[in-house]
């Protein structure tokens, strides 16, 4: 925090600060103002005539206004008197930028260095949530943003946790950022904007737990902005901004997001991510730009080619941190980190919050302030989604989709997730006769997937089958249903995939086809499909109850197939030539003289993946 004069008292040579738009949740007499240069949100006493960038908490029963307060906030650790110093000489030099607080100290390093030395024995360890005190009594004593909270499920944890920012004019943006919004077409922020951009403008480390769809992008890129303004760093000098995401799509998805919202407000960017040749990412660089978006193993490998400075990054940002750590990318991040000034902000966006998350979350942000929308100790789905899961038989699942296709309106949005490349494109095929599809995975080269999206995203090709690779950020707008043709390989991914539809308040569908291979997530499903408020199949409740074993068979005379259709059926289709088949949907057995009945035949039948079917005889 800086103390200074009134906004009168600034020089000529700078814009005139404005009055930012009443706010009253604010104590008496403080006003917010907005830098005319910067754009940056400050408070202004104007009894006292003091400014400052920290939100002022109420005054406390008639005492006589504080003073000025210290230039950073206060520390937790030793040799703060040593840093005091360096943030002194270093301010000389930027008198116009408001100090921050120091992201890196000696007890933390070593306590991490602990931790890494003695893992099998802090695995316990508690959440980082759980080493802060409640919110600040500021914004916990207003009823009305308690009010906000409850009613849009918001849990914050930390220190002096500001109130939310419930319309984006509050939110002291600059006038260019609430043209584009405002062409964008958002009416208000969402909740974790709301509460996410007042921490994120107060220099703060943030932690974001909240579902896909959330708008969770802007939460972060428009404090960026924001903290770009306010440090006029060069931008040939390296990027003051770096997003980390784990896919290209993603990644080229929060680019467009940069481009749309920065361009008014001068702010360059680039995306660095592997498929694609480095020439135009390395031009992109050497031209200089504020805003570095990248996946962890391009930008590592550009950094050692060493055409990227990381010097000047000060803002940090881990997007789907929980899928990047998933697919691998926790060492690369650390390098990554280690390249980046310890002083620096950081923000942590999730979908979920599991022990690996949390290790790593401790490590590199400091005293972070935790905004959890809805629950954060289950993996909850969108209540907006309606979601139908079909226990079916391999064989059906083709007739089954081509159904549920024809069911809907013409030109509707369409994603298909399978399992395996070789499923998906031989799908695809299948389904561009009669529907018009196309296919998406990780063998698809940079040129052919943005020409998939391009056409999907316009309605040319409004079916799209994709591998799990785009489970996780893509956001493509209007996706009407969601169709897991094969279910993923964890409860997890399920719940990523069907958030595909759905998003920034919209409502979706998903149909999820459900085979005895994938009855050890029985129970994980219907935990899902209970805290969604969605109707759960009798079958598979049976399923789960028998511990994840599939569908329960007679061992001599089936009287159900192997993936819960009726016998009649199957034998219907499959009749022997003595006429081994009947009404009553079993075989008929032989008139022996043993105990007990035996069939004479048994139809197994096992499909695989991309293969036909096999028929194996019995007797």
């Amino acid at each position: 925090m800086s103390a200074g004069t009134a906004p009168a008292g600034r020089s000529s040579g700078t814009a005139a600060p404005r009055y930012a738009p009443d706010d009253p949740s604010l104590p008496k007499p403080w006003r917010g103002l907005v830098d005319g240069t910067t754009g940056y949100l400050y408070y202004w006493n104007p009894e006292t005539n003091i400014t400052q960038y920290e939100r002022p908490l109420p005054p406390e029963d008639q005492l006589p206004p504080p003073p000025p307060l210290p230039p950073p906030p206060p520390r937790s650790s030793r040799g703060d008197r040593d840093r005091d110093r360096r943030d002194r000489s270093r301010s000389r030099s930027r008198s116009r930028t408001p100090p921050r607080r120091d992201h890196r100290d000696r007890t933390r390093d070593r306590d991490r260095d602990r931790d890494r030395r003695h893992d099998d024995h802090n695995s316990s360890r508690s959440a980082l949530s759980h080493h802060h005190p409640p919110p600040a009594a500021a914004a916990a004593d207003d009823p009305s943003t308690e009010a906000y909270r409850r009613r849009h499920e918001i849990t914050v944890v930390g220190d002096n946790v500001p109130a939310p920012i419930t319309s984006f004019e509050s939110g002291g943006f600059p006038p260019e950022i609430l043209k584009e919004i405002q062409r964008a077409g958002f009416s208000s922020p969402t909740p974790i904007q709301a509460q996410s951009w007042p921490i994120a403008l107060q220099s703060q480390d943030v932690v974001a737990i909240a579902k896909t769809g959330s708008g969770k992008t802007l939460g972060y890129l428009l404090p960026g902005f924001m903290h770009i303004k306010r440090l006029q760093n060069n931008p040939r000098s390296g990027p003051t901004v770096l997003v980390l995401a784990p896919t290209r799509e993603l990644a080229t998805q929060i680019l467009e997001e940069a481009v749309k919202f920065g361009r008014s407000s001068r702010i360059s960017s680039t995306c660095l991510y592997g498929g694609a040749p480095k020439g135009p990412q390395l031009r992109d660089l050497d031209r200089g730009v504020d805003v570095v978006v990248a996946t962890p193993g391009r930008l590592n490998d550009i950094l050692e080619m060493r055409r990227i400075s990381l010097k000047q990054v000060s803002y940090l940002v881990l997007d789907e941190a929980d899928r990047m750590l998933d697919m691998g990318f926790e060492p690369q991040i650390r390098k990554i980190v280690k390249d980046i000034p310890p002083r620096r902000q950081t923000l942590m966006y999730t979908a979920t919050w599991p022990k690996e998350v949390r290790r790593i979350a401790d490590d590199l942000l400091v005293h972070p302030v935790q905004v959890t929308i809805g629950s954060v100790d289950e993996l909850v789905a969108n209540s907006a989604i309606t979601q139908n899961v079909e226990l079916i038989t391999p064989l059906e699942k083709l007739r089954r989709l081509e159904q549920i296709l024809r069911s809907q309106d013409s030109g509707s949005k369409v994603l298909i997730f399978c399992t395996t490349k070789r499923m998906c494109d031989q799908l695809a095929r299948t389904l561009t006769r009669q529907f018009g599809a196309s296919a998406i995975h990780g063998d698809k080269s940079q040129s052919e997937r943005e020409k998939v999206l391009s056409h999907f995203r316009s309605g040319r090709s409004p079916i799209l089958v994709a591998t799990d690779v785009a489970a996780r950020g893509l956001d493509i707008k209007d996706i009407r249903v969601v169709i897991n043709y094969d279910f993923p390989t964890g409860i997890e991914d399920y719940v990523h995939r069907i958030g595909r539809t759905g998003r920034a308040g919209a409502t979706g569908v998903a149909y999820t086809f459900f085979c005895d291979q994938d009855s050890k997530y029985a129970a994980d499903l219907i935990k899902i499909l209970e805290g969604a408020n969605q109707r759960v199949p009798r079958d598979l409740v049976d399923m789960a109850s028998r511990g994840g074993r599939g569908r329960k068979r007679n061992r001599w005379a089936t009287t159900r197939s192997d993936r819960g259709g009726s016998r009649s059926e199957l034998d219907s289709r499959y009749s022997g030539r003595d006429g081994l088949s009947g009404s009553s949907g079993r075989l008929e057995s032989s008139r022996s003289s043993r105990r007990f009945e035996t069939s004479l035949t048994q139809l197994l039948i096992k499909t695989t993946e991309g293969s036909r079917p096999l028929y194996f005889i019995k007797a």
